[in-house]
């Protein structure tokens, strides 16, 4: 059963296994979902999947690298724009400027 199976992502073990929905790794530990098509969207910080130009409001203070400046929680960044990598949108942030920002620190605003 396990040649059926894809390797885990997180240590490339090829003993993964299937629970009810998800996939284990019994090597790390790892959980991910069985649906591949489901790991290709963005989502924020509580699971709505996100496009581009949706506006998004940030939840938690973020210090700039390099700077002593802080994006502060509640800040709203409209008109983002989704790309791959670390930090998966690319945005202007009100007062800072263009910036990157992974999506696990916002959260979509209802329009």
């Amino acid at each position: 059963m396990t040649d059926s199976l894809p390797p885990c992502p997180e240590c490339s073990s090829p003993f993964a296994y299937e629970v009810d929905a998800l996939l284990m790794c019994p090597e790390c530990g790892h959980e991910w979902s069985a649906d591949t098509d489901d790991d290709a969207v963005v989502r924020d910080s509580v699971g709505n999947p996100l496009q581009d130009g949706d506006t998004v409001t940030v939840i938690k203070d973020l210090k700039i690298k390099g700077t002593s400046s802080v994006v502060k929680v509640g800040t709203k960044v409209r008109g983002i724009r989704l790309v791959d990598g670390d930090h998966d949108i690319d945005c202007k942030v009100p007062g800072v400027g263009p910036m990157g920002l992974k999506s696990k620190f916002v959260k979509k605003v209802a329009d």
